[in-house]
């Protein structure tokens, strides 16, 4: 009985090896069509990888776009789904902020340039220079990249530019006979059109420090402009220089002449859109992205769009205030080299254009073309001075970026209000900026 029971007992065991290995192998296989943060399916292990996108870009579109290219993308690479996680601007930025401090941020992520050198330090995001360096990309084909230390965190996939908008109506009335090119000519228009009378006046400036964002759109676009730069080529604070001294009297200059309309200290971007769309400010620096706004509150309402006046000697290229979508991918993710491709697909000439003319904005490929068949014909005007000049905005990348136009704003306050020089306020910024970068 013994002899018996242990040639039993050891068939059992054989028998249990088989089935606990039978078990582990399908366990395996069921694990390799999931998705989640870093834990998604692998191709070795024979299943599709799943890479989740969070983004705000889908609620934005026309239903259904967004998935559309993605099923596009899953098409050209059989071996990669996406699961894109959509939401309002608000809350996509609340889950990432949250996700980059635990490093637990999905594969792939939209990204705003004013996060990515927080996020980037926090180590959530991954080098993109190393991952086009093995895939072999032509960088070559990007407008811009968002570089932390010499390494590409983001890539703009879709950029909304800010030219000077010009309502052409009042420009006539004031007997302008051109859009402004330069300095000297915006100011002479600016004084034209505030001496209509009533409460038009030639320019808008918000600087309400709860939302500092005219620093980056209204002030510093005429930096950029004439091919200036806030910061020294290491990206240290530079704002005791002459170009962005030139920037600042410049703008106080235009306060003094009594242009700009009022209550500008306390004045919000939509404040700005709304009196331009009344017609009680001649001109204006927006994103295009209120044309049709606009054209659907004030209809009649006859404007253009332009370059930003440059210094009256400049002849260079223009830069040209933008904010944008960026893309990015999680350093934690198992599967750079995958979430790469859809970052290849999306900055392809044909996909970048398609989601560029769904959006109403410029392609990050430059190579690519929106179509603009079914567009307002000012968005190829706009695109057309685009492609003339450069993005730029120097604050993208940069840490504790709306904390820094913040600081900056307050000063330039003080200036426009006469308590302080502009020596004085240029200083104070540096040391307070010194600090941060």
């Amino acid at each position: 009985m013994t002899g018996g029971s242990t040639r039993v007992q050891s068939r059992l065991r054989r028998i249990l090896g088989v089935v606990t290995a039978a078990i582990l192998a399908v366990a395996a296989v069921g694990c390799g069509t999931g998705s989640g943060e870093g834990s998604a399916g692998s191709s070795e292990q024979g299943g599709p990888v799943t890479l989740e996108f969070a983004q705000w870009w889908a609620p934005e579109l026309p239903e259904g776009a967004f998935q559309e290219l993605m099923t596009q993308f899953e098409s050209q690479n059989p071996n990669i789904k996406v699961k894109l996680l959509s939401g309002p601007y608000a809350s996509t930025k609340q889950q990432l902020v949250s996700g980059a401090a635990s490093k637990t941020l999905p594969d792939v992520v939209g990204l705003d340039g004013a996060w990515v050198n927080d996020f980037a330090k926090q180590g959530a995001l991954t080098d993109l220079s190393a991952l086009m360096a093995d895939a072999k990309y032509d960088e070559s084909q990007l407008a811009s990249q968002i570089k932390v230390d010499g390494k590409t965190y983001m890539i703009p996939v879709v950029n909304f530019v800010y030219p000077l908008f010009v309502n052409k109506d009042l420009s006539s009335k004031a007997g302008v006979k051109a859009v402004p090119n330069n300095r000297s000519e915006f100011l002479d228009a600016a004084k034209k059109i505030s001496a209509l009378g009533g409460n038009v006046k030639g320019w808008a400036l918000p600087l309400d420090t709860a939302v500092p964002n005219g620093i980056q759109n209204d002030v510093m676009s005429w930096l950029w402009a004439s091919g200036g730069s806030m910061l020294t080529p290491d990206g240290k604070p530079n704002l005791t220089s002459p170009p962005v001294k030139s920037t600042v009297e410049y703008v106080k200059s235009l306060n003094d002449a009594d242009v700009i309309a009022p209550g500008s200290l306390t004045m919000k971007e939509q404040d700005k859109v709304e009196k331009f769309t009344a017609g009680q400010v001649g001109m204006m620096i927006d994103s295009l992205a209120h044309i049709n706004l606009i054209k659907k509150n004030s209809p009649n309402l006859d404007f253009t769009v332009a370059p930003i006046p440059a210094e009256d000697s400049y002849t260079g290229k223009r830069g040209l205030p933008y904010a944008s979508w960026g893309i990015g991918i999680a350093d934690s993710t198992e599967h750079k080299a995958e979430a790469f491709k859809l970052v290849e697909f999306l900055m392809s000439q044909q996909a970048n254009a398609q989601l560029s003319t769904l959006a109403n904005g410029f392609p990050g490929n430059n190579t690519a073309e929106p179509d603009f068949s079914k567009s307002d014909p000012l968005f190829k005007t706009a695109f057309d001075i685009y492609k003339k000049g450069y993005p730029a905005n120097e604050f993208v990348g940069l840490p504790k970026s709306e904390e820094l136009m913040r600081t900056f704003d307050e000063q330039l306050q003080l200036v426009l209000t006469g308590k302080q020089s502009v020596d004085d306020a240029l200083n104070k910024t540096q040391q307070s900026w010194a600090s941060v970068i």
